[in-house]
């Protein structure tokens, strides 16, 4: 639960957190401030309405982003749902498969209305696509693929129904070559049998096997006239004349049909190659598409650090001393106890202008020993930008309050920094480990009635540290 956003409930995305405790995608928030005029977090409206206060209000600039938790989320396992692929890695590369999945329907890119899996555009721009216009060179008509192909048929069948109008003119010429139960071309060794649809759909498809047949036909046709003519020696026949003449016929004929399909399948290969190139130019898009994506990720983070900056630097103190408010107690201290936010951290304050870097860090409902009893109570070195010009370890004293609200009974506790203490040596990475009050106030006395330590659900810490 703690990985989904606030407000679209899926996995959080460049997340930012509220000062109310709740994280919302970055895209989400600025559209949630974008659209409405007094933004209220929904979540604190649905967990308990009477607990809003100003913490509850949205704003880009009250938001910070959660480091951590996006770290989390970019290390979860995840697998593709995409029927049929069997992609499975780690969040971060998730977005980058998602732009090359085979498997994904995208939409055609002529427009023609059709959602088709990336690895068969190809084969759709090829066969289905209505918008995928070719010109046919013999009838000039735009076709569609499919079309296109049905056309070539059509043409490729009429010059083999001449050819048997030529070659057997004692059929009927209203019907060549009919057979109910058999092929059309089984005069000439076809021995494909079957209803009338099958037949249709056999001579549709079987146009390359009738050629050959036809061919292998016309030479023994020329072997048994040349026989014949060397037979009678100089006497031909005027019948076979007319043979001979129709055989140049029937080979004009033939050649005419196999430039027609040297010509289709020079056509094929360059209209696959094309496909292939169109292909490889989607591709080329997606992932420049994917990149700019990831360009704009990357500014938004950038100005999202900005503004946290920006917020920060407004509320940054360089004078040694802090003053921290703390609204939405009540359902911060929930969100301790069942450990959905289990511990806040206060914006980064500073010894001096160029002093030391640090910042608190409170568990409301408590840690190690104080954990369920006490409010724990922390102070954080973290790393700055004049460091290098700093004396370690950290040696100043260090002071906490938590002001009772009616000025009668202030809580207090103090501490010198350990010297050999990890804590306070020079920071290596952002924060050191937080060293401080682990049994700071009771839990009991935090709610007592005597006191006013919580007023109007909000608490006051101060922090006080010793530069002299």
């Amino acid at each position: 639960q703690k990985y989904l956003c606030s407000n679209c409930n899926n996995i959080l995305k460049e997340a930012l957190q509220t000062l109310c405790g709740h994280r919302y995608c970055s895209a989400c928030l600025s559209w949630i401030v974008r659209n409405n005029t007094t933004a209220i977090c929904q979540k604190c409206k649905e967990e308990d309405p009477s607990t809003l206060s100003e913490g509850s209000l949205l704003a880009e600039e009250r938001a910070f982003g959660d480091a951590a938790i996006n770290k989390e989320i970019s290390e979860l396992k995840v697998h593709c749902l995409t029927l049929g692929c069997s992609w499975s890695g780690i969040m971060k590369n998730f977005e980058e498969h998602q732009s090359l999945c085979e498997y994904a329907l995208i939409p055609c890119h002529t427009g023609c209305g059709h959602m088709v899996m990336r690895k068969k555009l190809a084969d759709h721009l090829e066969k289905g696509c209505v918008n995928n216009v070719t010109t046919c060179q013999k009838c000039k008509q735009s076709l569609s693929s499919s079309e296109y192909q049905v056309n070539k048929s059509i043409h490729f069948n009429w010059y083999l129904i001449i050819f048997f109008h030529l070659f057997f003119p004692q059929q009927n010429h209203s019907t060549p070559f009919i057979n109910k139960d058999g092929c059309r071309f089984s005069e000439v060794g076809c021995s494909f049998r079957g209803s009338k649809e099958k037949i249709k759909e056999h001579e549709k498809t079987a146009v390359g096997s009738h050629m050959l047949l036809l061919l292998q036909h016309i030479k023994q046709l020329k072997a048994n006239l040349c026989t014949a003519a060397k037979a009678a020696n100089d006497f031909i026949p005027q019948s076979e004349l007319n043979l001979e003449n129709k055989l140049h016929v029937f080979e004009n004929i033939v050649a005419v049909l196999n430039k027609e399909v040297e010509t289709s399948n020079l056509e094929i290969t360059a209209f696959r190659r094309q496909s292939e190139l169109d292909q490889n130019i989607i591709r080329g898009l997606e992932l420049k598409i994917a990149e700019l994506h990831r360009c704009l990720t990357q500014k938004d983070a950038g100005l999202s650090s900005l503004h946290k900056s920006l917020l920060f630097s407004e509320q940054a103190s360089y004078d040694g001393v802090f003053l921290w408010k703390i609204t939405d107690v009540g359902r911060k201290l929930q969100d301790s106890v069942t450990g959905r936010t289990v511990s806040l951290y206060s914006p980064a304050f500073y010894t001096a202008k160029y002093g030391y870097k640090v910042c608190l860090r409170v568990y409301l409902n408590g840690d190690g020993t104080g954990k369920g009893t006490h409010v724990s109570l922390f102070f954080v070195v973290m790393k700055g930008d004049y460091d290098a010009l700093l004396p370690w370890p950290f040696r100043h004293k260090v002071t906490f309050m938590l002001l009772d609200q009616n000025n009668r009974e202030h809580i207090i506790d103090a501490f010198r920094p350990d010297l050999t203490s990890a804590s306070f040596q020079r920071p290596v990475n952002d924060m050191n480990v937080a060293s401080g009050c682990p049994m700071f106030l009771p839990l009991s006395k935090l709610h007592s009635p005597k006191y006013a330590y919580v007023k109007e659900d909000t608490l006051f810490l101060k922090c006080i540290i010793e530069t002299n």
